[in-house]
């Protein structure tokens, strides 16, 4: 079952009475970026990213994008029906009940969240209390590295492993670069990817000049989304 399938499935369990009008029909678009709002923390961090990859999507693939990022709350059942989720920050992780029953629920039914951290501090608060949550929803070694042959790397251009940013400056809050991303895969299917590299930051548009400030790592941003779609 890809992630299509499983949108159309859990816009059918919910209900449409459940749900908005709007949420109910079938979609409009093939892909649409959501942003996952939480209570801790800081979400609204790089808010000029999701036009970057949106602006990638279009100029690289035939997908039906919209053109707007939506936000929607983790504690809200809405973000059940989103084919991709993006939840960044710099700060504390601490999910609600709420919160973290629908993180686990939409991950374990076949959703995919883009989860990077952006904490450049050596104290490594964003990733050590996001692990912490990971790992009391998903059990302790749910989060594992992804091998450089992962199917990630492949599902649209062709990357021999996740490309470094300019901006990292330390990884998990343990003060080195690393090589390579994490994840938890659910039935064999990835369902968290992890980034200690601030995609975010380095996924900027320079409006001045119309370019991409590091085109190879907006590309890679398409071949996260065109795995999240069709596996």
């Amino acid at each position: 079952m890809t992630r299509q399938e499983f949108l159309r499935l859990t816009v059918a369990g919910l209900g449409a009475a459940s749900l908005p009008r709007a949420l109910a029909a079938a979609p409009a678009y093939d892909f649409w970026f959501t942003r996952l709002s939480y209570q801790s923390g800081d979400w609204d961090v790089d808010q000029r990213m999701p036009a970057s990859v949106i602006t990638a999507l279009i100029d690289y693939t035939n997908l039906r994008v919209d053109p707007k990022e939506r936000v929607v709350a983790l504690a809200d059942p809405k973000m059940l029906t989103a084919p991709f989720c993006y939840l960044a920050g710099h700060k504390l992780v601490e999910f609600s009940a709420a919160e973290r029953g629908n993180f686990e629920r939409y991950v374990r039914n076949g959703g995919f969240v883009l989860v990077d951290d952006c904490n450049h501090d050596i104290d490594g608060l964003f990733a050590k209390s996001f692990e912490r949550q990971m790992a009391a929803i998903f059990g302790p070694r749910a989060l594992r590295k992804l091998p450089n042959a992962h199917p990630l790397y492949r599902s649209f251009f062709k990357f021999p492993g996740p490309p470094n940013t300019g901006l990292e400056l330390n990884g998990w809050g343990d003060d080195l670069v690393h090589d390579y991303l994490r994840g938890i895969e659910i039935g064999g299917r990835l369902g968290v990817l992890y980034s200690n590299k601030d995609y975010g930051c380095e996924w900027d548009y320079d409006w001045r000049n119309k370019r991409f400030l590091a085109e190879d790592n907006t590309r890679f941003a398409v071949n996260i989304v065109m795995y999240a779609l069709s596996v």
